[in-house]
């Protein structure tokens, strides 16, 4: 008998968990991964299309296509099922499609007798965890939703070019709603350890064409521009979950914005919204509190409001 093995499980082997799997595949992310699916020919494929690169990975990961039972004994479930995204459609707009999913699958994860944490991808994911999380029984610590987590990376990304350093020298991350409501609480960004508002006012010839509010929208935006010409957003998602499932495996005690129940934290409660939060092997231990300044606070509560309206449309 295998001791100690780490077991995943991915839900919905559509083009996000498949990237899912293949990222966890090549970084040997767990010893036994298994994919499920409504569409059980697309799971089997998909599951053995990854057996076939383990010979050229030096993995010695177990990959196969399964059944729900086999959730009983898995330290983490990925829910990446969705149906496909719709022109025009913003993340709310998929809300009833989305509670129908997640119907469909969390009392099937429990039924297993399913123990572990739950990720979750499916949009919208802030409202969609809080639903995992009271369909489920769960403790809030143990559903957690990829929430702003890519927003938070792209952000980086796009910072460390304008400064032209590396995107780990840059500290800076999306809060709220993973949606069209999210923030970005400039006064908590620094690179290199300075704040990026004084890097702004020391260069304002080097800078002069940086605008924070065209920043933001860009971020917000971007995953549109990517879905109309692809059908969606597959790497950075995927590379996103698989940093928060290896947080939550080796007990790394890392930070990362994630959708997050909210207790008392930012003056809210009983929310999900994207917040930094420690991540080890018992879910979200705690909640990163900063001091943002009154305009951020007030920009935050609106989003979270957008987010417990949705909620409230939720059948519980």
């Amino acid at each position: 008998m295998a001791i100690g093995r780490s077991k995943v499980v991915i839900v919905g082997t559509g083009s996000v968990g498949a990237a899912v799997a293949f990222d966890m595949v090549m970084n040997h992310v767990c010893d036994d991964l298994i994919l499920i699916d409504i569409n059980k020919e697309k799971s089997w494929a998909e599951a053995t299309d990854l057996q076939h690169s383990l010979g050229y990975s030096g993995s010695k990961m177990r990959v196969k296509d399964g059944e729900y039972e086999e959730c009983n004994d898995a330290d983490i479930v990925v829910i990446a099922a969705a149906l496909p995204y719709i022109t025009g459609q913003t993340r709310l707009d998929m809300l009833e499609k989305a509670a129908g999913i997640m119907n469909n699958i969390v009392p099937n994860i429990m039924k297993s007798g399913f123990l572990g944490i739950i990720v979750v991808i499916t949009n919208p994911v802030d409202v969609m965890s809080y639903y995992v999380h009271k369909l489920s029984g769960l403790p809030a610590s143990k559903v957690i939703g990829t929430g702003t987590a890519l927003d938070s990376a792209r952000l980086k990304y796009h910072l460390a070019d304008v400064m032209s350093v590396d995107p780990q020298s840059v500290h800076a991350l999306c809060m709220g709603e993973h949606g069209d409501s999210q923030i970005i609480p400039w006064s908590q960004i620094t690179v290199g350890g300075k704040k990026f508002l004084d890097i702004i006012n020391d260069n304002k010839m080097r800078l002069k064409g940086f605008n924070l509010n065209s920043l933001t929208e860009d971020i917000k935006k971007i995953a549109y521009r990517i879905v109309n010409a692809k059908g969606a957003t597959t790497f950075g998602i995927a590379a996103t979950t698989v940093q928060i499932v290896k947080a939550i495996l080796r007990d790394e005690n890392k930070v990362i914005p994630v959708s997050a129940m909210l207790n008392g934290e930012y003056g809210e409660s009983d929310t999900y919204a994207g917040v930094p939060a420690v991540l080890n092997n018992q879910g979200v231990k705690e909640l990163v509190e900063y001091h943002l300044v009154e305009s951020e606070k007030a920009e935050l509560k609106e989003s979270i409001e957008i987010i417990k309206d949705y909620n409230k449309r939720l059948k519980l």
